[in-house]
């Protein structure tokens, strides 16, 4: 099943898995339309019941190239404070999503598209990949969460760096700092990201969304916050049939056997 073909963000669903298709060539730049686009359809990936993990994906030849330039420069500053809200409401969507997400990455993620695959919590790149947050070279920073989860994701050393430099990384060096998970030939890109995506359908869907929830929760707070968070998460994952399906299956049948039903 597939959203709106006339969008510049698609979703299609098909064996449990949702591909969030970035579709405005020739580089998928991601202006303001886009940007609600693809807030619409993370919204739907993350209500669907059909769904238990998600692709991020712009195609054979490139991810994204970032925010359509051409459009913010005849920005205004009271014209920016209003779009650079929805911008990072687009994200935070993708971000938001209570499943797993990986990033299906081919050719150049600058920008915008370096920010949208930090939104995911797994990141396969092709062999050719380029990947950074060139804003600097503007005159401005990225505002859709680059300065914020790239810090979180490879330390803030590692992230100012390349935030003040500019410089696109290799995937060899993605890779090496953790900015990348996973780097195959770029005609794998998408196999090997539905693969690392499938194994999560049939799964324990809630204790997967709490074990999200305790993982991004307790990296912005401190030790003892988290500590309270996971508890919490823990504890509440006892009132759901899953949990009675997995220990029961466990103890009569051994690890790996449960089939659980997302409730």
């Amino acid at each position: 099943m597939t959203s709106e073909p006339d969008t510049a963000v698609r979703l299609v669903v098909a064996d449990g898995i949702g591909v969030l298709r970035l579709a405005r060539p020739p580089v998928n730049a991601l202006d303001a339309a886009a940007q609600e686009d693809l807030r619409r359809a993370a919204e739907e990936a993350a209500s669907r019941d059909d769904v238990a993990a998600v692709v991020l994906y712009g195609g054979e030849r490139q991810f994204s190239a970032g925010a359509d330039i051409r459009e913010m420069a005849a920005m205004s500053h009271s014209a920016m404070l209003v779009h650079a809200e929805r911008l990072s409401g687009a994200f935070t969507a993708v971000a938001d999503i209570p499943k797993p997400v990986v990033a299906a990455i081919t050719g150049f993620a600058l920008g915008g598209g370096c920010e949208l695959a930090l939104t995911a919590d797994y990141r396969v790149c092709a062999d050719d990949t380029r990947i950074g947050l060139p804003e600097i070279a503007l005159g401005v920073i990225p505002g859709a969460g680059g300065t914020q989860r790239l810090s979180r994701l490879v330390g803030t050393g590692r992230a100012k760096r390349i935030i003040f430099t500019g410089a696109p990384l290799g995937a060899a060096q993605a890779l090496d700092i953790g900015l990348v998970d996973e780097v195959v030939p770029a005609d794998q890109v998408l196999a090997a990201s539905t693969a690392w995506a499938s194994q999560f359908v049939g799964g324990p869907a809630l204790a997967l969304r709490a074990a999200k929830q305790a993982v991004d929760l307790g990296a912005g707070t401190d030790l003892r916050s988290g500590l309270q968070i996971e508890r919490a998460l823990f504890a509440g994952l006892f009132g759901t049939e899953d949990r009675s399906i997995g220990m029961t299956s466990f103890v009569t049948a051994g690890p790996g056997r449960a089939g659980f039903v997302g409730r």
